[in-house]
Order: C-alpha cells, then sequence, then structure tokens
C-alpha cells in the first residue's frame, strides 16, 4: 500500500479514528496497530507477512533467552541465531543473485562461460529496514543495554509498525518500544502537525520527485541519446528528486506516527546545505547512518585502533552502505565514492580547519557546499544508472558539453519545469527553517487566517500540480531497498 494512493487514503482514517477510540486500552490499541501494519504490509503480497512474523517470533524468543543466560559462549551463540535467521532471508532474498552474476563474471574475465541462471527471487519490500530494526533488539540485549520485553504484542507491533515499516526510519527498540507500553492522550496540535508534516511529505514526493522521475527517467533510461547540459541536468534532479521521494516518505511516517502520539527519529537534516561529505552523511538517512556507526563501524574498532585502522573501518561501513542500497556493483562503487572522500576528509581535517578557520564561516559555505553537491550529484550517477556499463555511457557523454535537446523536450513542458524549479525553491527554503526546527513553530504562531491560507494552498498545489503517472513512478525509490 503506498502513502499517496486512494487506498491508502481510505486506510488510514479508519485506523485513525479506531486507534483514538481504543486508544486506553493497551492491548486493544496495539491489537489495532499490529493487525492494521499486517494488512498494509500485506497489500503488496500476502505471503510475505510470513517473513516478518517468522522474524518477529525468532527475536523475542532470542531476545529472552539472552537476558536469562549468564554462559558467554551460549550467549553469543543466541546472538548468532537471530544474525544467521535475520541476515540470512536478507541474503538469500536480495543478494542470492547478485552473487551468481558475481560469480560467472569473475570466471569471465579469465575467457570462461559458465551456463548459470538467475533464480526468480522476489525481493520482500523493506526487508532491509526492518531487518536492521530487529537486529537492533537483539544486539541491543546481547549488549546488555536494553532489557527484552515480555508483552509479545508490543513487540510484534513495534517490529511491523505501518507508519516506518517499509521505508524506515530504522528506529532502535530503546526509543521506539517502549512507546507501545504507554497510553496516549488526542492532542489536537501534536495531530495538526503531524498532518502538516505529511502533507509536505506528499509534496515533496508528488509534486517534485514523481515530476522529476519524468525527464531523469527520459535520460537515464537512454544514457546513448544524450549529452552535457542535458545529463547535466537529469542528474541534478535526480538529486532532488530521491531526496524527495525518500524525506517525502520519512516525513510522512514521522507525520502519521505523530498523528498517533508515537515519536519517530529524524531522518533528513537539510543535507543538500552540507560543506562535506562528512557532514552530508549527518544529515542524510541518519537513522541508517548511525546504525552503522553503533552495529558495524564501533565493532570494528572505530577510531581507537589507530589512524590507518579508522580509515579502514570507515571504507568498510560505506561500502557495506553501498550493497545496503543494492545488489549491484554500482551500488557498490557509489558507496566506496563516499567511503573514499570520508577517508580523504578524515586524513586532512587539522588543514580543513586552518582553511575555513569556523564550520559556520562564509568560506566554508562558499567553498564547500558547491563542491560537496557535485561530488554526491556525481556519486549519483552510479546509483541511478541502470547498469555500470550505462553509467560508464552517461560519463562519457556528460564531458561532451552540447545540449542534444531543448530541455523542454526532456519529458517536460516548458510549465512542468517551471512548476518543478519553483517547487524545489520552496523546499530549500524550507529546508533553510527546518536547520533549527522552527517552520511549524513559525506558522503555528501566525494568525488563524494565514495559516488556513498556507494549509489550503498545500492542499490544492498538491492536488493540482501533483503526478498521477504509471504505478511504477508512484512507488517510492527506497522500497526496492
Amino acid at each position: 500500500m503506498l502513502f499517496n494512493s486512494l487506498d491508502f487514503a481510505i486506510f488510514f482514517p479508519i485506523v485513525f479514528i479506531l486507534y483514538w477510540i481504543v486508544s486506553k486500552n493497551l492491548t486493544l490499541r496495539n491489537g489495532l496497530l499490529l493487525v492494521s501494519s499486517y494488512v498494509f504490509y500485506g497489500w503488496w503480497d500476502w505471503r510475505f507477512l510470513f517473513l516478518i512474523a517468522f522474524s518477529s517470533i525468532v527475536d523475542f524468543i532470542v531476545g529472552q533467552k539472552l537476558y536469562r543466560e549468564e554462559n558467554k559462549t551460549k550467549r553469543k551463540q543466541y546472538l548468532m541465531i537471530s544474525l544467521f535467521v535475520n541476515l540470512g532471508l536478507l541474503v538469500y532474498f536480495k543478494y542470492t543473485n547478485f552473487f551468481i552474476e558475481t560469480f560467472v563474471d569473475s570466471f569471465r574475465l579469465f575467457g570462461k562461460e559458465l551456463e548459470v541462471s538467475t533464480l526468480n527471487i522476489i525481493l520482500p519490500v523493506g526487508i532491509s529496514f526492518y531487518t536492521f530494526q530487529t537486529l537492533s533488539y537483539t544486539i541491543d540485549i546481547y549488549r546488555k543495554q536494553l532489557e527484552p520485553t515480555k508483552d509479545w504484542l508490543s513487540f510484534f507491533a513495534f517490529v511491523s509498525f505501518f507508519p516506518q515499516l517499509v521505508a524506515g526510519p530504522i528506529e532502535r527498540a530503546s526509543h521506539l518500544l517502549p512507546q507501545f507500553y504507554k497510553t496516549y492522550k488526542f492532542n489536537y496540535n501534536q495531530v495538526k502537525s503531524g498532518l502538516l508534516l505529511m502533507a509536505f511529505g506528499l509534496f515533496k514526493k508528488m509534486v517534485i520527485a514523481d515530476r522529476a522521475a519524468i525527464l531523469v527517467n527520459q535520460v537515464y533510461n537512454n544514457p546513448t541519446d544524450y549529452h552535457g547540459y542535458d545529463i547535466v541536468l537529469a542528474t541534478v534532479l535526480f538529486a532532488f528528486q530521491i531526496y524527495c521521494d525518500f524525506s517525502g516518505y520519512s516525513d510522512i511516517a514521522i507525520g502519521l506516527g505523530r498523528t498517533m502520539g508515537f515519536d519517530l527519529m529524524k531522518n533528513f537534516d537539510s543535507p543538500y546545505f552540507s560543506k562535506s561529505i562528512t557532514e552530508f552523511w549527518r544529515r542524510w538517512h541518519i537513522s541508517l547512518s548511525t546504525w552503522f556507526r553503533d552495529y558495524v563501524y564501533i565493532p570494528l574498532g572505530g577510531s581507537r585502533t589507530g589512524k590507518y585502522r579508522t580509515y579502514y573501518n570507515l571504507f568498510i561501513v560505506f561500502l557495506v552502505s553501498g550493497l545496503w542500497h543494492g545488489a549491484a556493483m554500482t551500488f557498490v562503487i557509489w558507496g566506496a565514492i563516499h567511503g573514499l572522500i570520508i577517508v580523504v576528509e578524515k586524513a586532512f581535517t587539522k588543514q580543513r580547519r586552518k582553511l575555513f578557520k569556523s564550520k559556520e564561516s562564509v568560506l566554508s559555505y562558499l567553498i564547500g557546499l558547491p563542491i560537496t553537491f557535485v561530488i554526491v550529484c556525481l556519486a549519483w550517477v552510479f546509483f541511478r544508472a541502470n547498469s555500470f556499463a550505462d553509467s560508464q555511457v552517461i560519463f562519457e557523454n556528460l564531458f561532451q558539453m552540447a545540449q542534444t535537446e531543448s530541455i523542454y523536450e526532456l519529458g517536460l513542458n516548458q510549465r512542468e519545469l517551471s512548476v518543478l524549479f519553483v517547487a524545489i525553491a520552496v523546499l530549500l527554503i524550507k529546508d533553510i527553517f527546518d536547520r533549527k526546527d522552527r517552520w511549524f513553530e513559525i506558522l503555528h504562531n501566525k494568525f488563524i487566517i494565514f495559516r488556513w491560507a498556507v494549509y489550503i494552498i498545500i492542499a490544492l498545489t498538491i492536488i493540482y500540480y501533483g503526478e498521477y503517472g504509471s504505478e511504477e513512478a508512484a512507488e517510492f525509490i527506497y522500497f526496492q531497498f
């Protein structure tokens, strides 16, 4: 079920009303959330409900065993059961064909052709997200940083919580799970702010991301036909497409949770105002970057094992992050680019501090911000390209600075492009206010007529200027991860 679909427009009001009717009874409330979440997830393919239920059962039992067990060897064995089940399912569904193709390609390098076909495996929506969420639960219990819950209903509802189930934010059990033990009173201002956040998420998705996707797909699906400025425009627009697509989903998810009293973590913090790649990753997909920091980087030794080992740890984390995003060499290269740049920035930290004097200096913005944006955009080429061969063609044609088509012949006419550019400008202005988390506060303090004028304008903009194209375009990009 898509947030930007008619199905969800019917589904959510029903769940919302029932939720607040039974909200004082924890068992009924969490039972409703569990059933609603399973309906939401099963809307794509009900068979995959068995996977999420199986993962929930395993981690609920393992959590209990880990907490009671004192023997270190047995505790490691219980943890390995959780890792094996969760990562095993993830690897099978997401990476089996990638490993088969890589194996065949390695033999091809030596002039040998292997007749091995890939498997017909359907990737369950959101498996990477809920796998990492449940793993954080068992790992934190293993580290004795969290006590397991004895309430299976709350735990199952936590794992499958429909607002953030299929594309994050990746919540930690320590933050989200306790919220299923509390009852909440209906708070008009909280519900209003949640609905407003959802509306802006839909604006990002339907007005910006889905409109940009038309031009981006036109160029990136036919890379041999376009050169120079066309590729530059498509690449910059993809940067905004993926940002608005993913942060739009996160906004809707956080807003949904807020309307029901839940607090979900912020997942984006104006990433395109970053002055370095290191800063970019503090602002982009925050729930994933902090997950890798706590469960991969620190266990590898973090920055405690010497300078060169720190560089190695950082690079490995971003290689893994690239592979997490997709089972293709292009994603590995994308992760490696970010890892390499972050290692370089780490190595020259002192020099950068001397150059910019202050993180907020004018010089840091004038130099750091555009350079960071260019690097991010160039790396996005690998992320968006349909194959490594396509990415090579795109880079070859990129530097042939001859516009092959009028920009109005790339899938969007003059009116559509104007709408897109104005919407992006609105987004950037909003992101400036977001730096201090003040945009809702500012709006809330305005006169009622002004507030409602803004609400109506946002709603009409989504209705009138939102893209209502194919189902493929309507899906959120991160569903494939």
